[in-house]
């Protein structure tokens, strides 16, 4: 797709991240956290998804010995149903594999169907459930797990 392009996250785009945080989650992590992120935090790794040169999504992840971990996943709500989210988790997939991580996992809200669809559809399953995990309303949280190569 020519209008979209994902790549990693840069300082400058903690702006836009911001306010697609604040559209996105009721309880947003704040400027400050993705600048410690992107600054001091070695197990970290985002992207962003720019649609014609504009940041409208992005997506991160932690790398913990042979696992990653992803923290987050946005789209901007005006660009919902591009498959920007989704060249966001292929992005973070296909790095995970180029550093030899063996397995990806992530939490999800129960109520969110469209985000466990999108995983489904990229090979993650459900693996277990986190009882009253997110603390804005007490939802559960689907534990998702894909395979990525043998140890």
């Amino acid at each position: 797709m020519e209008e979209l392009e994902v790549r990693r996250m840069l300082l400058k785009d903690i702006d836009d991240v911001v306010e697609i945080e604040k559209r996105c989650f009721p309880i947003p992590w704040t400027r400050g956290a993705f600048e410690t992120e992107l600054r001091k935090n070695k197990l970290a790794l985002y992207f962003v998804g720019l649609w014609r040169g504009k940041v409208v999504g992005y997506g991160g992840m932690w790398l913990i010995i042979d696992e990653g971990h992803i923290t987050n996943i946005a789209v901007h709500p005006d660009y919902q149903g591009r498959k920007v989210g989704e060249a966001i988790v292929e992005a973070i997939i296909e790095e995970a594999k180029a550093r030899r991580i063996y397995r990806i996992t992530l939490e999800v809200r129960k109520s969110n169907d469209i985000a466990q669809n999108l995983y489904k559809k990229l090979g993650f399953i459900t693996c277990g459930i986190r009882p009253g995990y997110y603390s804005d309303n007490g939802e559960d949280a689907m534990i998702m797990w894909k395979e990525l190569a043998s140890i």
